[in-house]
């Protein structure tokens, strides 16, 4: 699945997102919404989390869409 279709997916791909990284609020979620960069930043800050970690764990939780 893409990132395209992940945003018409958007509520479902938020709830893994939650499932996954529990401590992350809905307005940060939120506010990267669109916008793939800004997500994986967001994470990545707030868990410690390389650059590229992060972008596999997204990989993995969108091919599970």
């Amino acid at each position: 699945m893409n990132w395209d279709q992940i945003l018409g997916r958007w509520t479902e791909f938020k709830g893994k997102l939650i499932e996954r990284f529990g401590d992350l609020t809905d307005d940060e979620i939120e506010q990267a919404r669109g916008d793939r960069e800004q997500l994986e930043g967001i994470i990545q800050k707030k868990y410690g989390d390389s650059k590229e970690d992060v972008r596999e764990i997204v990989d993995r939780l969108m091919k599970d869409m």
